[in-house]
């Protein structure tokens, strides 16, 4: 029976994530966002593109997205492709990994934008 409850309780960990995940890449609001030197380089007319598609990305799948947290995504703009990326810290000064991301209290969420070059 833990077997179950144990995978209950991750499968709702999970859930909580990705709604946490979610709301902050839709809002920018409860963390940070941060771009890499290539994406702070554009015009601002193509940053705001970029954010926009950013928070609006809908394209989850098993391939991009394994453990359905919504913490990644990539897309194509103007013949450019981009990543996204959600990491989480123990708080605001990141230099610590958080042990849960389900905890809004102990969590700290950096969303970082880049060009996929520089990955």
């Amino acid at each position: 029976m833990t077997g179950v409850s144990t995978l209950a309780s991750e499968y709702k960990a999970r859930h909580r994530i990705r709604v946490l995940n979610d709301n902050f890449r839709t809002t920018f609001v409860g963390g940070q966002v941060v771009m890499t030197a290539g994406v702070a380089d554009l015009s601002m007319d193509m940053k705001a593109r970029i954010l926009l598609r950013v928070q609006t990305f809908s394209a989850f799948s098993t391939k991009n997205d394994p453990y359905g947290e919504h913490d990644f995504g990539n897309f194509t703009h103007r013949g450019q492709k981009y990543f996204w990326k959600i990491d989480y810290y123990s708080d605001t000064s990141c230099t610590l990994g958080a042990e849960d991301p389900s905890d809004v209290t102990r969590c700290f969420r950096v969303l970082t934008i880049m060009l996929a070059s520089e990955y």
